[in-house]
């Protein structure tokens, strides 16, 4: 009978944020705009890091994979919902919920490994400063930047394969994408499995680059500690502020939604976090990155001097 009804359920409704078509249309104008920035900035902060050579540093090249993530999870939810702000019938297929829970899975996840690999790049930054450039050569940034990758990759594949195996009852989705809660809402058998599955995910997709974050500085504020000008440890704290302040959000809005009890959330709870995870934390990215990092944004002046000279 479930696998029937789920051969059958050919295509999926989704309720969005509002059913008021004057407060859609100010969101899909809200939504837009910052669409459109995150794309740009992301896909700007990649191009300044590939055409300037002073960027081809570890850091950068962890923080270009970390763009092209946000650009490929902004690019998996967001057109959809712009294009549902300005439908009477938000409807998705069937296989392309799956691909857009899947790829956003795989981008969320890998998100948060390179993060983790971001602050050990900071940790032997600040606290192994001479052997920075031996300890962090090319092969192993690669290395540790595909392997992210891969692990939100292999995460999203389990977690997708699980949770549309399951008998769906109905085609409602209280969501604005096909996202991971609320598709399991839709089951109709015991789901107890899954939601220790999802506990398991997200502790290893999570709770361990956390735990790699939060070790990470913890030796980073002890070794700027022993920095004894203020000079230096103000130089110290600058190179790991923009990071931190990416961790901060992503990790903060992530346990929210997915390591929180089930009986203290709700629908309408999990799609504003969802919502600032998918549309806002990947606009903010480059524009901390960019503005607090002298770096980028010297880059940024040189390639417009650039621009204005071929004028």
């Amino acid at each position: 009978m479930g696998r029937e009804n789920q051969t059958w359920m050919s295509e999926f409704i989704l309720l969005g944020l509002s059913s008021c078509w004057d407060t859609q249309l100010s969101l899909f104008v809200l939504f837009l705009v910052m669409y459109l920035v995150t794309v740009l900035g992301n896909f700007l902060i990649i191009l300044l890091i590939r055409l300037d050579s002073r960027l081809h540093k570890p850091m950068y090249i962890f923080l270009s994979v970390l763009s092209f993530v946000d650009i490929c999870y902004t690019n998996s939810t967001v057109p959809q919902m712009l294009v549902h702000f300005l439908s009477a019938w938000k409807s998705i297929p069937f296989h392309s919920c799956v691909f857009q829970l899947f790829i956003s899975l795989a981008m969320g996840s890998s998100e948060f490994f390179l993060l983790g690999a971001m602050a050990y790049d900071r940790y032997v930054a600040v606290c192994y400063p001479l052997h920075y450039t031996v300890i962090m050569h090319g092969g192993l940034c690669l290395g540790l930047a595909a392997g992210c990758l891969g692990a939100g990759f292999m995460n999203s594949v389990v977690q997708t394969i699980i949770i549309f195996r399951l008998p769906l009852c109905h085609n409602v989705i209280n969501h604005f994408a096909c996202e991971m809660l609320a598709v399991l809402r839709l089951t109709c058998v015991d789901i107890s499995f899954n939601k220790v599955m999802v506990a398991i995910s997200g502790f290893l997709g999570i709770m361990l680059p956390c735990f790699l974050v939060l070790f990470s500085y913890g030796r980073i504020v002890t070794a700027i500690l022993h920095v004894r000008s203020a000079e230096g440890r103000c130089k110290a704290f600058e190179t790991c502020a923009s990071h931190l302040t990416v961790v901060s959000m992503c990790f903060g809005t992530a346990i929210f939604t997915y390591l929180r009890p089930t009986a203290g959330s709700s629908a309408e709870q999990e799609k504003m976090v969802a919502l600032f995870y998918a549309v806002v934390t990947p606009m903010l990215n480059p524009l901390i990155y960019s503005l607090r990092n002298k770096e980028v944004m010297s880059a940024l002046r040189r390639l417009l001097g650039k621009l204005s000279e071929k004028r």
